[in-house]
């Protein structure tokens, strides 16, 4: 099975990605992580208003969260880049992401290219 990574998103050595639209990051797990978890049966996220360093390597407060997936975490695998994110953060500092992969650098490196 052939894993899907969106060109407009950048991905993290930790296998999350972020979604970028002005000063808020969208944040979830890639395909290859939900993969590599197989069945997700439950998932805990950080409050609304938090302030937090994001294993992510985006630092910002976190303006909303995805409660329906702690609900359902099965919408991770079903839907990883849509409906599966799990964070959005109002970011402090966007050049944290000046590392961050492309998604032809990320399948390279999951994939083992």
């Amino acid at each position: 099975m052939s894993l899907e990574y969106p060109n407009d998103l950048k991905y993290l050595d930790s296998h999350e990605y972020v979604r970028m639209d002005g000063d808020i990051a969208t944040i979830g797990i890639s395909a290859f992580a939900v993969d590599q978890l197989g069945d997700i049966v439950f998932l805990e996220l950080p409050s609304v208003k938090a302030v937090e360093d994001l294993y992510s390597a985006v630092t910002g407060t976190v303006i909303e969260r995805n409660d329906p997936l702690v609900e359902s975490p099965e919408q991770l695998a079903e839907d990883p880049y849509g409906e599966g994110w799990l964070l959005k953060v109002r970011v402090d500092d966007s050049g944290e992401l000046d590392d961050a992969l492309s998604a032809d650098e990320y399948r390279a490196q999951v994939e083992g290219e």
